[in-house]
């Protein structure tokens, strides 16, 4: 005879697994090419913040940028070229859709003299900062204290 123990807390365990594997399979119902983010790269001195963003095979006339003082919004759309096959299968795993990037930036900058470049797909940001953000190096004076 083959006994057998039975553990309610592993079958609960296991109930819970499965029903996690199923609400994040539910909560991805878009393509997981809307899900696609670009690269970013931020460098700082002490007068701008220069942000390149990688961008491949995007025109211009598909994104919009907007800059704030704290962040960049990078939004755009990645269309799909209209291709027809008569022969074959056609496989593709590039990807197409919409994104959206917001890059949060460690100083307040002049969004109004922002300047930016867009070449071989990727979008330079050079974001000057307000004159408050910059690094000011005070002089301090360290007298001996006088005696009294």
């Amino acid at each position: 005879m083959l006994v057998r123990y039975w553990q309610p807390w592993k079958d609960m365990e296991l109930m819970r697994r499965q029903l996690d594997r199923l609400f994040d399979e539910l909560g991805h119902t878009q393509p997981v090419a809307t899900l696609w983010r670009p690269a970013i790269e931020l460098k700082e001195d002490d007068d701008q913040i220069v942000l390149r963003v990688e961008l491949p095979g995007m025109a211009a006339k598909d994104l919009d940028v907007q800059v704030t003082r704290e962040a960049v919004v990078i939004s755009g759309e990645h269309r799909h070229e209209q291709q027809t096959e008569e022969k074959g299968v056609m496989k593709s795993e590039f990807r197409y859709g919409q994104f959206r990037r917001v890059v949060p930036l460690p100083a307040a900058v002049q969004n109004d003299k922002v300047a930016a470049e867009y070449k071989d797909g990727i979008l330079s940001l050079t974001l000057p900062k307000v004159e408050e953000a910059k690094n000011k190096v005070v002089k301090i004076n360290l007298a001996e204290p006088s005696a009294a």
